[in-house]
C-alpha cells in the first residue's frame, strides 16, 4: 500500500512578498553602492563638503561670484591634476610640475614683456618648451631606467633654479590683455536679455545632454561585454544627481558673468583625455603598464614609448598651467608654483588613483581637485587659519588613501 504525501506550503501573510521584494531591492542597491564605492565615494564626499561649508558660511560658498572665483582659483591645479593622474596610473610620480610651471611663467614673461612677442606665438613656444622639458625627463625615466622620483626631484630643483636665473629674482609683468582674458575672462554676452548669461545656459544644456548620453552608452557597452553594472535604480539616481549638479553650477555661473574662458579649456581637456583613456589604444596601454608591467610587456605593449609620451604630455600640461597662472596674476614670480606638485598629487589620490598604479580616471582627478578647492575656499570663508587648513587637508589625503587600501582589502576578501 502506497501513501502519496504532498507537501503543502502555508500561505504567506498579506504584504510579506511585497516587503521581501522591497528588502531585496534595497540590498541590491546597497550592494551596488559597495561595488562602486570608488566611483561614488568622492562624489558623495564632495557633495557633503559643499553642503557643510554652504551652511557654515551662511550660503557664501554658493554665491555666484564665489563659484566663479572657485573655478578661476583652481584652474591651474585642475590642469596639473589631469596630467598627474595619467602619470600615477602609469605607475610613476612627477615632483617637478610646480617648478616647471614657474619656469614656463618666467619664459612667457620674458618673451611677451621683454621681447614684445605676440602672445599667441609666445603661448605656442612655451607649450613647446614644456613638451621638451617633459620629454627629457621621460627619456631618462623610460629609456635609461632611472626612477621617476629621482629624475623629477632633480627636475624640481633644476627648473626652480632656472626660474630664478631667468627672472633674476624679480617679478616681471604685466601680460598682454588677450592672454589675461584667457585666464580671467568670461564668455561674451549673446542673445536677448534674460537676466542670465545665455551662452552659459546653452553650454550647460549641451553638457547635460552629453553626460546623459555618455553614461547610457557606457552602461550599454558594459552590458555588451557582460560586465557588472549598477542596478537600474542606482544608475538613475546617479544620472539625476549628475544632471542636478551640472544644472545648479550652470545657473550659478549664468547669474553672474557667465562661464569663465578657462572653464572651457578644462572642459576640452577633460573630454579629450577622458576619451583617450577610455577608448584609445594609448589609454589602455597606460593602464596596462601601471597595473601589471610584466604582463603588459608580454602582451606587446611598448612600455618605454608609453612612459615617454606620458611625461611629454605632463610637461605640456604643466606649461599650460604655468601660462594660466602667470596670466591670472598678471606677473611672473620666482616663487610661483610652490607646492603645486603636492596639490596635483593629492588631487589625484583623493580622486581615486592608486599608489600601485593602473587605477584612476580623468574625471576623478577633477573631483579630487574640486574637493581640495572647496576645502580651501570654504575654510577661508569661515575663518579657519592656514595652520589648521594644512592639518585638515593632510587628514583628507590620508583618509582617501586609507579608504583605497581598505577598499582593496575588502574586494580581495
Amino acid at each position: 500500500m502506497s501513501t502519496d504525501v504532498t507537501a503543502k506550503t502555508p500561505p504567506s501573510p498579506p504584504g510579506k512578498d511585497e516587503s521581501a521584494s522591497g528588502d531585496g531591492l534595497l540590498q541590491l542597491m546597497i550592494g551596488g553602492m559597495r561595488r562602486n564605492m570608488r566611483q561614488y565615494g568622492m562624489l558623495m564626499a564632495l557633495g557633503l563638503i559643499v553642503v557643510l561649508f554652504a551652511v557654515w558660511s551662511g550660503g557664501d560658498l554658493l554665491l555666484p561670484r564665489n563659484v566663479s572665483n572657485l573655478v578661476l582659483q583652481n584652474s591651474y591645479i585642475l590642469i596639473l591634476a589631469i596630467g598627474m593622474m595619467l602619470v600615477i596610473i602609469a605607475g610613476h610620480i612627477d615632483l617637478s610640475v610646480g617648478s616647471l610651471t614657474a619656469f614656463i611663467g618666467a619664459m612667457s614673461a620674458v618673451l611677451m614683456v621683454e621681447h614684445d612677442l605676440s602672445w599667441p606665438l609666445a603661448v605656442v613656444l612655451c607649450l613647446a618648451i614644456g613638451a621638451v622639458a617633459g620629454s627629457v625627463q621621460g627619456f631618462f625615466i623610460a629609456y635609461l631606467g632611472i626612477p621617476s622620483f629621482i629624475v623629477t626631484l632633480a627636475g624640481m630643483l633644476l627648473f626652480r633654479g632656472l626660474t630664478e636665473i631667468v627672472l633674476q629674482g624679480q617679478t616681471l609683468g604685466p601680460f598682454p590683455k588677450g592672454l589675461q582674458k584667457v585666464a580671467n575672462g568670461f564668455l561674451p554676452e549673446v542673445g536677448p536679455n534674460t537676466n542670465y548669461h545665455n551662452l552659459t545656459l546653452l553650454l550647460g544644456l549641451v553638457l547635460i545632454a552629453f553626460v546623459v548620453l555618455q553614461e547610457v552608452r557606457d552602461r550599454k557597452r558594459q552590458q555588451e561585454f557582460a560586465l557588472e553594472v549598477p542596478p537600474v535604480k542606482l544608475f538613475l539616481l546617479k544620472l539625476v544627481a549628475l544632471v542636478a549638479a551640472v544644472l545648479v553650477v550652470t545657473l550659478l555661473l549664468a547669474s553672474y558673468k557667465g562661464a569663465p574662458v578657462v572653464l572651457l579649456i578644462l572642459g576640452v581637456l577633460v573630454v579629450g583625455f577622458g576619451y583617450v583613456m577610455r577608448n584609445a589604444i594609448i589609454g589602455r596601454h597606460i593602464y596596462a603598464i601601471g597595473g601589471n608591467l610584466p604582463a603588459a610587456k608580454l602582451s606587446g605593449v611598448r612600455d618605454k614609448k608609453v612612459t615617454f609620451l606620458v611625461f611629454l604630455n605632463m610637461g605640456m600640461l604643466a606649461a599650460l598651467a604655468g601660462l594660466v597662472f602667470a596670466a591670472r596674476f598678471n606677473a611672473a614670480s620666482p616663487k610661483a608654483g610652490l607646492n603645486f606638485e603636492l596639490e596635483a598629487i593629492a588631487a589625484s589620490f583623493i580622486g581615486g588613483a592608486s599608489m600601485s598604479g593602473g587605477v584612476g580616471t580623468v574625471l576623478g582627478a577633477i573631483i579630487g581637485g574640486l574637493v581640495l578647492g572647496v576645502l580651501n575656499n570654504g575654510m577661508n570663508l569661515v575663518g579657519i587659519g592656514t595652520d589648521w587648513q594644512q592639518v585638515i587637508k593632510g587628514a583628507v589625503l590620508l583618509a582617501a588613501v586609507g579608504f583605497d587600501v581598505w577598499n582593496k582589502r575588502k574586494g580581495s576578501s
